[in-house]
């Protein structure tokens, strides 16, 4: 257990990050605490006139290759690791010369910067820390005696306890410490053991997985106001989106807008900017209106009016810089955030004037097509799956109908799938030209989806003050096969003229059937997208 107060009398110091370094090593040297120190560190603590020895000096043996090995030593792991009331521990320090170490500042070597900057392999290997966690981990281990500083935010707490209580530092901080401390090697060795994965294209699943995160966004509630949440980071699984964003204005977000950002967003990524520019409206989490055109002013006008009132307090996605004639527009219903590639001066001065309103210049679109894994906990573990990186556009559609789709039919269809791999199963969309006309998502029962998204057309024509469904002459995509007739008769009967689905299904015949029974294209992708 650890006792309520340890005397700091000396501190070993090895950073990386050197912020703040020297004005802390000066305060703990005015209080006659004895420095320790490595490398560079050392280096900046000589320049800067303080008192600090050399770890070569209490080794007996100089830093060599290249700065690998320097503190893997007993000199220094047993001032870390001696328990203080243990005699035999004092023993040992006393017959081999070692001096207790009451004070670990340690940073390690900038492991996740090196591969968020797409260093080569050469450099991030080089940049994997080995003495710094393991003398993190043996401070941390031993914090009844020792206090282990990780961050340098920490500092002004060491500080305060250091004058609060006569140059000693109390239990309970040495226990959040350590604490932390472990969490921070967890966190460093998953972005290493994730990165290798990628990169030496390990098989998976492995026998062990490792995930850590560092936090970015401390939350006011999760999904619910008695839920408590954050928002971390996570190196070497970061895609351009929420997590490299910057928020140039507006209230902080929300968990719950986290969560539908990202949804917008990978979603927008879908539509090459290159072709067409491209809007996804969303809300809880569910596409309530995507479309393409020519301005992003007319996708978004195009999206807004497949679903209007859930479009209100939703959050919009651009696949282009953000204009000034579309943001004019955008402002005029109430928006929880806007989140594009960038945006021009105009229109951020246009956005500004709704100050709860988010902006997010995220820089970049994510890869649609790009590896990587999503995470979600369950009771007891982690359920891991590789990322749906498998776009339509990609697919060969293989036509099972007696009658093909025709071009404008084809095109609507692969719109449809890109929308439809972003709906919560089940899925049914509805489009025509370039823009979803009715959504149906997230029920048990794939053909009450295809009711919702015809009511939802419905209700889209009324809206617009036109008599008859926006689904007539649309075309329907289902993220699943249809195990029966019915889901896509429903469809038939909303006026949808083509379909797309994977296909798959032991009644395939039977639905084929009724399509062309119907008089209805039908395609098979071959590839499902459920989206739980």
């Amino acid at each position: 257990m650890a006792h309520d107060q340890v005397r700091v009398s000396r501190a070993l110091l090895s950073v990386s990050d050197k912020t703040g370094l020297v004005e802390f090593a000066r305060a703990l040297d005015a209080r006659g605490i004895a420095l320790v120190s490595t490398g560079g560190t050392h280096r900046a603590l000589q320049e800067a006139g303080l008192p600090v020895t050399e770890v070569a000096d209490l080794t007996g043996f100089p830093e060599m290759m290249d700065g690998r090995v320097k503190t893997l030593h007993p000199a220094v792991h047993g001032g870390l690791l001696a328990i203080r009331d243990n005699p035999e521990h004092q023993a040992a320090l006393a017959a081999h010369g070692i001096g207790a170490i009451d004070l670990l500042v340690v940073n390690l070597y900038p492991f996740e910067a090196t591969i968020a900057a797409d260093k080569p392999e050469a450099d991030c290997i080089e940049n994997i820390d080995v003495g710094g966690p393991a003398m993190i981990r043996a401070a941390a281990k031993n914090h009844a005696d020792v206090a282990v500083v990780t961050d340098v935010s920490d500092y002004p707490a060491i500080l305060a306890a250091l004058e609060q209580n006569d140059g000693a530092v109390g239990g309970d901080l040495r226990r959040q410490l350590a604490q932390k401390a472990f969490a921070r090697t967890a966190a460093y060795d998953a972005a290493i053991a994730n990165w290798m994965a990628v990169q030496f294209k390990t098989e998976a699943p492995g026998r062990f997985r490792a995930f850590g995160g560092t936090l970015a966004q401390s939350l006011r509630y999760g999904e619910n106001p008695h839920q408590s949440a954050a928002f971390y980071r996570a190196p070497g699984l970061v895609r351009a989106g929420v997590a490299t964003a910057r928020q140039l204005q507006g209230k902080e977000l929300s968990y719950n807008n986290f969560n539908d950002t990202d949804a917008a967003y990978e979603c927008v990524a879908e539509f090459d900017p290159a072709r067409a520019a491209a809007v996804a409206i969303i809300k809880h989490a569910n596409p309530c209106g995507v479309a393409e055109g020519a301005s992003l002013l007319e996708a978004y006008e195009r999206a807004l009016a497949c679903d209007p009132t859930s479009a209100f307090g939703g959050i919009v996605a651009l696949n282009r810089t953000l204009d000034a004639e579309a943001a004019r527009k955008i402002v005029e219903i109430f928006t929880e955030v806007i989140i594009a590639p960038d945006a021009t001066p105009e229109a951020i001065a246009l956005v500004a004037a709704k100050k709860n309103l988010r902006l997010l210049l995220a820089g970049s679109l994510p890869d649609p097509r790009a590896p990587g894994e999503t995470v979600r906990t369950l009771s007891g573990g982690l359920l891991v799956q590789g990322r749906d990186a498998v776009v339509v556009d990609d697919m060969p559609l293989k036509v099972v109908t007696k009658r093909a789709p025709t071009e404008a039919e084809s095109a609507d269809l692969r719109f449809a799938y890109r929308v439809a791999k972003h709906v919560k199963s089940n899925a049914i969309v509805y489009a025509k030209a370039g823009a979803t006309v009715g959504i149906g998502a997230g029920q048990m029962s794939r053909v009450d989806s295809s009711r919702i998204a015809a009511w939802k057309a419905a209700e889209g024509a009324k809206h617009l003050g036109v008599a008859e469904s926006l689904a007539v002459g649309s075309v329907v995509a289902s993220d699943a096969f249809f195990p029966f007739a019915d889901g896509l008769l429903a469809a038939a009967e909303a006026g949808a003229t083509a379909v797309i689905q994977p296909g798959g299904s032991m009644r395939d015949a039977e639905v084929i059937a009724a399509a062309d029974e119907a008089g209805l294209a039908m395609v098979f992708t071959g590839h499902r997208h459920f989206r739980h």
